[in-house]
Parts: C-alpha cells; sequence; structure tokens
C-alpha cells in the first residue's frame, strides 16, 4: 500500500481500552502514513476505565503500529494527558526513539511549537476528580449507545448522528468552555512568544490563528479518535487538520479544513529542532 509522507503527524484523546475507541480506522490511518515524526498528544490508553475484560485485538494492533514507528527509529513523543496521568511519574523516560513526556517544544522551519494536552486548564476537576470519571464512563456509555444507533440507522439507509456533538452544539456551557479553552491556551502561547500551540482534550480538531492584546498565534487541536476520526499534519511548513475517511487504498483518504492562511516559507532539508520547554 503506497503510503503517504508527513514530516509531523498529532494524534490525541484515542482513550484505548474503552468502547468508544475506533481502533481499526486508527490502524488504517497509521498504516496510510509515513511520518518523519510521531506526537501522541494525551488520553492515548484510558487508565481511568482501564479493565483486563477489554483489550480488543485491534487495540493492541494500535500499540503495534506505534511500536513499528519507533522501530525505524522514527521519533515517537508520548505526552500524557489526564485519562493517562498515571503515566507522569514517569515524564521525561526515553527508550530508543520513544520518548515519554508532558509537554514539548519543537522549533519548525524556524518557528516554535508548543505541545501539550491542555487538561491543566481543567483547575476545578483537580478538586473533583471523581466527578470527571464520572462524567468520563457517562460519555463512554453515549458513545456506546450511539453506536448502536447508526449501526441500525444505516441499516435502513439513513445518515449517522453523533449525540454528543448535538449534546456540545446545544449546551451553552459546553461551547463557552471549548471557546475559553482555546483562548487560554493561545494567551499562555503569546505570552511565551510561540508562533504554534498544539492541545488535544477537548474533542474538538480546530486549525486557526487566535489573536491576542500583544499578539498572535496558530492554534490547533488534533481532536479525537472516538467521534472527530482527526489528527493533525505538518508537511512543507504548513499544518492542517485531517479527516478520516475509509478508502480503498486510504489516498487521498484525507480531507483537510480551510483555514486562515499564515504566511509561511518553505526550507529545504529543515529538520524539527527540540527546544528546552
Amino acid at each position: 500500500m503506497k503510503k503517504r509522507k508527513v514530516e509531523i503527524a498529532v494524534i490525541s484523546d484515542l482513550h484505548l481500552g474503552t468502547y468508544g475507541c475506533r481502533a481499526n480506522e486508527l490502524v488504517k490511518y497509521l498504516k496510510s502514513i509515513q511520518p518523519e515524526m510521531l506526537i501522541l498528544n494525551g488520553d492515548i490508553i484510558d487508565i481511568w476505565q482501564f479493565s483486563k475484560r477489554y483489550w480488543p485485538k485491534s487495540h493492541m494492533q494500535v500499540i503495534k503500529e506505534i511500536i513499528k514507528l519507533a522501530a525505524r527509529d522514527i521519533p515517537v513523543y508520548y505526552l500524557t494527558g489526564n485519562h493517562d496521568e498515571l503515566l507522569r511519574r514517569f515524564s521525561d523516560f526515553s527508550l530508543g526513539s520513544f520518548h515519554l513526556k508532558d509537554k514539548l517544544v519543537l522549533e519548525l522551519d524556524g518557528k516554535k511549537a508548543w505541545f501539550f494536552h491542555g487538561d491543566i486548564f481543567d483547575a476545578s476537576m483537580k478538586h473533583a476528580k471523581w466527578l470527571a470519571k464520572l462524567g468520563a464512563i457517562g460519555y463512554d456509555l453515549l458513545i456506546l449507545i450511539n453506536a448502536l444507533v447508526n449501526w441500525t440507522l444505516e441499516k435502513f439507509g439513513q445518515k449517522k448522528m453523533s449525540f454528543s456533538r448535538k449534546v456540545k452544539e446545544s449546551v451553552k456551557t459546553a461551547i463557552k468552555y471549548i471557546g475559553d479553552f482555546e483562548q487560554i491556551a493561545a494567551g499562555l502561547a503569546i505570552d511565551q512568544e510561540y508562533d504554534y500551540v498544539i492541545c488535544g482534550h477537548i474533542h474538538q480538531a480546530q486549525h486557526r490563528i487566535i489573536t491576542g492584546e500583544t499578539g498572535a498565534v496558530t492554534y490547533l487541536n488534533s481532536g479525537d479518535w472516538i467521534e472527530s476520526l482527526t489528527a493533525l499534519e505538518y508537511q512543507k511548513g504548513e499544518w492542517s487538520v485531517f479527516y478520516f475517511e475509509e478508502t480503498e487504498d486510504m489516498i487521498p483518504g484525507a480531507q483537510h479544513t480551510d483555514f486562515e492562511e499564515v504566511e509561511s516559507q518553505e526550507t529545504e532539508d529543515n529538520e524539527p529542532v527540540l527546544l528546552p520547554a
């Protein structure tokens, strides 16, 4: 199978070990690309809901595909999130091309990119973690019910629907949370003079320029692999959001979002430079 060359691929919120994880589609995506670097931006393995009774072969296949990349000396950065926060006690661990970190700063074609999951903004959840975990279980149940409903709709030739997206669109507090999240992340990045800030966590893929009082930054979010089935890809000085769309050879199974253009210079033989975070 022919593979697309990508300088950097960023995926997050896989939630391996839960019923909502779309592992089969993720395996197909990973097999369809040839990245020079893979960044796993948090909530990869859902340790909150992990159970020995549920770990399908497709979930293990995702792990195998990631290991294959690292075995080929392709840098793989695993950045911890809230659902895999137990791994934070091992932060800054490296084994060959595999690196476990809480955050990452790279220099990309002369611009600084700041990667982190984004759960650090959930101040209220730090004092009510049991509530957050309860919400995660409820969300997983909603996704499972949604899958059954979509299976029925497909049988009758109807379009699929997303329960959680309907909820987010109808609840003002959810919309406000997403907006606040993006503004806070952008504000911090502008203050620290980063050109890009790349998060996950809110399951909402995004690529836009956010302007603050002291400057502007390109905010990106890799979405999730439960509903959105999205990734971020960096190629020739530009970022784009990849939306999974299954085709026979997965090429061109990518749909890329339109976004406000940012001036960028293409440089030859420029490799990402790891900067101190």
